[in-house]
């Protein structure tokens, strides 16, 4: 496999690791109404039969700070996706009148955003984990190529480089995103 197969292939998984925690992120509830929260949700839906994304059910939105509207595109829906949020674990109860469904985001205690914060640190480390298992698995091509004379040693050294920076690169991109999110929580 050539040089810049093996950096590249690294880079993508690199990247796909970050994408993965950025969409994680969203996840995280913080004191602010974000649509994030719930689009993920899976939703038992009895009359279709099967599990679908709350995003696909029903239009999602964030009117006010502390308020998320969830308004079904089939009313039939409605009862299901109730029972899905309140099965969700968010810590939001969900308030129907019929039509919409009502999320109200409370603010967070002092304690909680400790827990999510801690929370964050242990998903950043999992992912840095990711991309170090991303690294190892080109130095172990780049070594393979190496002893089968595909790359010359100077060649391998420098793809070894490469493979570093990018390590380098993408750790930083996490920690990044996991400072912007930490001050997220830590906001009042």
């Amino acid at each position: 496999m050539p040089m810049d197969e093996i950096e590249f292939e690294c880079e993508e998984k690199m990247d796909k690791v970050v994408d993965f925690f950025r969409s994680e992120l969203r996840t995280v509830r913080t004191g602010r109404a974000s649509t994030g929260l719930v689009d993920h949700l899976k939703i038992e839906v009895a009359s279709y039969g099967s599990l679908m994304d709350l995003r696909e059910l029903a239009t999602i939105s964030a009117p006010e700070p502390q308020l998320i509207v969830v308004k079904p595109f089939d009313p039939s829906t409605l009862k299901d996706i109730e029972r899905g949020i309140e099965a969700s674990n968010i810590g939001i109860t969900p308030m129907s009148d019929g039509r919409i469904i009502r999320l109200p985001v409370p603010a967070l205690s002092g304690e909680r955003r400790q827990q999510l914060i801690q929370q964050i640190r242990k998903m950043a480390e999992a992912q840095r984990v990711a991309i170090r298992n991303a690294r190892r698995d080109a130095k172990k091509l780049i070594d393979a190529e190496e002893k089968n004379g595909d790359l010359s040693e100077d060649d391998a050294d420098r793809c070894r480089e490469n493979v570093q920076e990018l390590i380098n690169k993408y750790e930083k991109e996490i920690d990044k995103l996991l400072d912007a999110k930490t001050e997220e929580l830590k906001e009042i």
